[in-house]
């Protein structure tokens, strides 16, 4: 097996598809892959695909990360660039807003 299948195992869906546009540093090829996986995987309602389906999936992550980053490397902006470690610190922030109004939800009742 090659190392993409096996990374079709590992990762999990859960994990949302994120901005990759304008941060400093630049998005990486194995984070335009990753959404890509992300991606098909929610297009396709699997995580893990059978023996026979893999080559379809592989193709369509393929050509979906190509796409992703031509589109990436042509989007221009004035905006300043994002900072990472700023972004995942919001990130949290949203995340945390989120799990408490969710026990808010369900302790009210």
């Amino acid at each position: 097996m090659t190392s993409r299948a096996t990374r079709i195992i590992v990762v999990g869906m859960c994990r949302n598809i994120r901005c990759l546009h304008n941060f400093d540093p630049p998005t990486t090829d194995d984070e335009v892959r990753e959404a890509a996986l992300q991606f098909v995987r929610k297009v396709s309602g699997s995580t893990h695909p059978s023996r026979a389906n893999t080559p379809a999936f592989e193709q369509a992550i393929d050509e979906i990360a190509a796409a992703t980053r031509r589109m990436l490397d042509q989007l221009v902006t004035n905006a300043p660039p994002k900072n990472r470690e700023v972004e995942a610190i919001k990130g949290r922030a949203r995340h945390e807003k989120r799990m408490e109004r969710e026990v808010r939800i369900r302790t009210a009742g």
